[in-house]
């Protein structure tokens, strides 16, 4: 089992700022003590995966050890960057968890079809969120042996 202690960078990619203070919080809750990088749309998830932009500076983006991915995003959709970001060699090892108010089957399919890693329904009530969060730091972070960044 890797060591669960190994903290990573969560990048959480998502435009509602409700959603994003609720995942922060439920991921607080659950103990998830990795460092949590947030961004609005497509276009900042990449411009971040890229340092480009205002993620220029490395240190103001540490390459991620998952990303959570919301899909209906202004600017680029979460569609649109998973897309890319499991074309790019460089970033494809990222594992991405799709996380979304979507439950609609095409979504599902679609989504595995651009190499999501998994594909989660958001939680209505907090609670259930933090359960989420909880299983998320258990197979994630504490089961799964993830790439380490070469960079």
């Amino acid at each position: 089992m890797p060591d669960a202690a190994r903290p990573i960078t969560i990048l959480l990619a998502d435009d509602d700022e409700e959603d994003r203070m609720l995942t922060a919080d439920a991921l607080a809750e659950s103990r998830v003590v990795n460092d949590l990088r947030v961004v609005e749309d497509g276009e900042q998830l990449l411009d971040y995966l890229y340092r480009r932009n205002a993620y220029a500076d490395p240190g103001s983006a540490p390459a991620p050890g998952l990303i959570l991915l919301d899909l209906n995003m202004p600017r680029k959709d979460g569609r649109e960057a998973l897309k890319e970001i499991k074309a790019d060699p460089e970033l494809r090892r990222i594992p991405v968890i799709v996380l979304t108010t979507s439950k609609a089957e095409e979504d599902i399919y679609r989504t595995y079809d651009l190499g999501a890693n998994s594909f989660i329904s958001k939680p209505v009530q907090f609670t259930s969120l933090v359960e989420v969060m909880k299983q998320i730091q258990r197979y994630w972070i504490e089961i799964v042996e993830l790439p380490r960044d070469r960079k």
